[in-house]
Parts: C-alpha cells; sequence; structure tokens
C-alpha cells in the first residue's frame, strides 16, 4: 500500500513537471514566432532558446550599424557647426562674398557682364550655350532602344517585361528589374517593409553562399551546396575584410561572434537576419533555399523596392513568373497602418536600360 502510494505520488509530480515543461516550451515557440523564427515541437527547449538568443543578437548588431548612420550624420552635422564657428565675426563677411559670387555667376550665365558700378553694359556676344536633353547625352545605342517605349503609356505587367527584353542596350545579358515606390514611411517600425521571396525561376547568377556554424554543421552545409563554411577560421576571413561571398548564413548560437563584424557585414547587406532567413538552426534548408532562388528585399529611404528578378536571357514568359511570385510577396507585407495606397508605382527596366510604366499589380 505504502509503495502504491509512493508510486502514485511520483507519477503526479512528473506530471506537473511535464505540464509545466510544455508550457514553457509553448510559451518559448510562441516568442519564437514572435521574431520571425522557424520553430516547431521537435525542437527542444534548449535549442529554441538558441535561436531566440541568435535572433535577439541579429537585432543588435542591425541596431549597431543604424546607429554608425546616425552618428555619421551627426559627425558631418558637428563639422559644419565648427565650421561655421570658426569663422566668427568673419562670418558676415563670409555671406557677402558668397552673395557677390553667386549674382557674379548668375550674371555670367546670362551672358550679362554688366559692371557693378554701374557704367555702360558690355553684353556678351555669341549664342548661349544650349543645353542638350538627357536622352540626347546616351549613347547611340540607348537612344535607339528608347524610341520603343512610349513615355506616357502604362504597360501590362507582360507587356513591359517582353519590352524590357527587347530594349537592352547592354552587349551582355543584363539583369531586369523592379522598382516599386510604396506610400509607406520607412522610419516607422511596423512601415519598414522587409521580407524574402523564392522566385521559381532563379536569379540566373550563381550565388556564393557562406556559412559560420560549428563544426558538426559543416558536412550538412557542404552536401547543401554551401561555397564557404567554417567556424573560428571564417572570422580570421573577416578579419581581413574578405567578402568573397553574397549570402552569409549563421545558426543562431553563432550570431553573438558576428555582433563585431556589423559595421563590416550591415552596410553591405551580408549580415544574418532572421527576418531574411539567414539565421537558421537548419543549416541545410537555408542554403538550399539561397542557391535556388531566394532574394531579400527592402525598402530604402525613398520608400522604394528595387529587385532584380532574372536574366534578360529568361524570356518574358519566365520573368513574369519570378514577378508575380514577387508582387504576391509584397502585397503580404502591406502594414495595417497604411492608409492611402500601399503600392503607388511600379516601373521596369533593364539594368542598364530605359524606364517602362508598369500597371500596379496589387490593389
Amino acid at each position: 500500500m505504502l509503495i502504491k502510494s509512493m508510486l502514485g505520488g511520483a507519477s503526479r509530480y512528473y506530471h506537473r513537471k511535464d505540464k509545466k515543461m510544455a508550457k514553457k516550451k509553448a510559451d518559448l515557440i510562441e516568442e519564437a514566432k514572435a521574431l520571425g523564427l522557424e520553430v516547431s515541437e521537435k525542437m527542444t527547449i534548449a535549442e529554441i532558446n538558441e535561436a531566440i538568443k541568435g535572433a535577439e543578437a541579429a537585432e543588435i548588431a542591425e541596431e549597431i550599424v543604424e546607429a554608425v548612420e546616425v552618428a555619421e550624420i551627426v559627425e558631418e552635422a558637428v563639422e559644419e557647426v565648427e565650421k561655421f564657428a570658426k569663422s566668427g565675426k568673419r562670418s558676415k563677411k563670409h555671406a557677402e562674398e558668397v552673395a557677390e559670387k553667386e549674382a557674379k555667376e548668375a550674371r555670367k550665365a546670362a551672358g550679362d557682364t554688366t559692371p557693378l558700378d554701374g557704367s555702360e553694359a558690355a553684353v556678351k556676344k555669341g549664342p548661349k550655350p544650349i543645353t542638350r536633353p538627357r536622352i540626347e547625352r546616351r549613347g547611340k545605342k540607348y537612344q535607339e532602344v528608347a524610341k520603343k517605349v512610349e513615355k506616357d503609356t502604362v504597360y501590362s505587367l507582360s507587356d513591359a517585361l517582353k519590352l524590357a527584353t527587347e530594349t537592352n542596350p547592354a552587349k551582355f545579358d543584363a539583369s531586369v528589374e523592379i522598382h516599386a515606390r510604396l506610400g509607406v514611411d520607412p522610419r516607422q517600425a511596423d512601415q519598414n517593409i522587409r521580407s524574402t521571396v523564392i522566385l521559381p525561376n532563379g536569379t540566373g547568377k550563381d550565388v556564393k553562399v557562406a556559412v559560420f556554424a560549428p563544426e558538426s554543421e559543416h558536412k550538412v552545409a557542404k552536401d547543401a551546396g554551401a561555397n564557404i563554411v567554417g567556424d573560428e577560421e571564417f572570422l580570421k576571413q573577416l578579419d581581413k575584410e574578405e567578402l568573397n561571398f553574397d549570402v552569409l548564413i549563421a545558426t543562431p548560437a553563432y550570431m553573438p561572434k558576428l555582433s563585431k563584424y556589423a559595421r563590416l557585414l550591415g552596410p553591405r547587406g551580408l549580415m544574418p537576419n532572421p527576418k531574411a532567413g539567414t539565421v537558421a538552426a537548419d543549416v541545410a534548408k537555408a542554403v538550399s533555399e539561397a542557391k535556388a532562388g531566394k532574394v531579400e528585399y527592402r525598402v530604402d529611404k525613398q520608400a522604394i523596392v528595387h529587385l532584380s528578378i532574372g536574366k534578360v536571357s529568361f524570356g518574358a514568359e519566365k520573368l513574369e513568373e519570378n514577378a508575380k511570385a514577387f508582387f504576391d510577396s509584397l502585397a503580404s507585407q502591406k502594414p495595417s497602418s497604411i492608409k492611402g495606397a500601399y503600392v503607388k508605382s511600379v516601373s521596369i527596366a533593364t539594368s542598364q536600360g530605359p524606364s517602362i510604366k508598369t500597371e500596379n499589380p496589387i490593389a
């Protein structure tokens, strides 16, 4: 009877413990998903914790990059203030000299050489210089293909892509790019659009993938197609600023080690990030997706998203499949706080070709 009672007590204890652990795991999974991480019930609590720590390290690294950019702007402003302060009493005189110089240059540009003392005017003889239109300052090949694009016409997506393949002035297989102007304010956290999309036909570029992970992950990464794999020796490469890769993937546990390289990797768009799928516990999956055509896009300070969707050689049909995949992804990122139009305008062009106004495919 005593043994039965003890076994019953032990059973209740472990039941309560399992229930507590299950709740803790559920809370951690919810937290991880809020950070944009891919986690599952199959992962242990320790693995989920590692993923969360890695994501937090990535966010800290991104904050460092943003802080550096702000610091550079402040530094420039301080230099201007110091320059003005040094002028001291001469500031008024300097301002008068600048105004006089600008007035002289304006008169000279107008062909007026009238002396400022009011004496007889001496107007410069000869014709005024003619400023050629921008298109005439382009090469002959560009001018030739630009004639095919009607400036006031807004083309359908399929027609715009077909036209883009016909208006490539370059001798090489140029990239075809989409430029979407959004009605967002990138300064607002919820409107700072950033995501990834897998282009069904790839980008046409041989993507070099580097993986920063423990030795236990090296073989898996290489089998998946990674070009560079390493741990401590990879950091030595970063110390030398050797960035011979297009995508960097890191495991969550290794992210804190990359924080000191934020200023090197961040401005070049190489810093691993959970939102971009480059901070990953499943290294093989991340490498395969990067190789298959997974690309990251984000809105810039002018509220424009730029993305290369392939090469001219793809043809209009494959380019359209890639373009639709991108627009579907972009539509899914629409912030709830947007009041007006989400996408204001869309244009398509090859890397050196004329811009083609395109219908907005996102309602």
